[in-house]
């Protein structure tokens, strides 16, 4: 799963007249974890969404393992970096179909496994999406990400509708996955979690990028 990662070069958003990214410049290396940080309206979301192309940058320019993405298949690179959304967007009735929305051969006993590595019993399965908690919602699109074995994840927020043990699972689901050659970027303000899974921090600060640097090299309260 290793490789050079993403490459942001000189990479501009605007829409409807504003800047939400300013000539943000960075690697994101292959293989590790990228916690990106700053207060609401820095970009955050903004940059997730470039990796994945479900947003395009206005000029500049992105690279993954050395490859422009913009010239890859939309859902080849969909399939290769997964993203799981704050707001946890459900499509089926389900949450067995819901798992297998991207693998729809996937057994059940491999669902029962990934709902084990989200923090859920594997009869959860058979519960109805339209009754579960945002927590659990989280978790369940999680599980759906992880089910098509992404190289690359990317999460926004993953621990925000959870509690301190669940919020602890996912970040040994983080740790874990890093530590097998996945690459992970997580937007988070849960700075326990950063400190504890990411190699990297990104703090962005009105769409710019203002420092590159290790989690214990910053003072993470002062970018939320």
């Amino acid at each position: 799963m290793r490789g050079d990662g993403f490459c942001l070069m000189q990479v501009t958003v605007t829409r409807g007249g504003a800047t939400l990214l300013d000539q943000v410049s960075a690697s994101i290396p292959a293989a590790r974890c990228t916690a990106v940080v700053g207060a609401s309206g820095a970009g955050k979301s903004t940059l997730l969404r470039l990796l994945n192309r479900l947003d395009e940058p206005t000029t500049g320019r992105i690279t993954l393992d050395g490859a422009p993405i913009d010239g890859m298949d939309v859902l080849v690179l969909r399939r290769r970096v997964g993203l799981v959304a704050q707001a946890a967007v459900l499509l089926t009735d389900r949450v067995l179909d819901e798992v297998r929305v991207g693998r729809p051969d996937l057994p059940e006993a491999g669902v029962a496994k990934l709902l084990e590595r989200v923090g859920l019993s594997p009869g959860f399965s058979l519960r109805a999406t339209a009754e579960l908690s945002g927590g659990e919602m989280q978790r369940v699109c999680l599980a759906r990400a992880l089910a098509v074995e992404p190289k690359t994840l990317l999460l926004d927020e993953p621990t925000s509708a959870l509690d301190g043990a669940s919020a602890e699972v996912i970040g040994e689901l983080v740790a874990a996955y890093v530590s097998a050659g996945g690459t992970v970027v997580l937007v988070s303000h849960d700075h326990a979690l950063i400190k504890s899974v990411a190699q990297q921090v990104l703090i962005l600060e009105n769409g710019r990028l203002v420092e590159c640097a290790r989690p214990g090299d910053l003072d993470l309260g002062s970018t939320s």
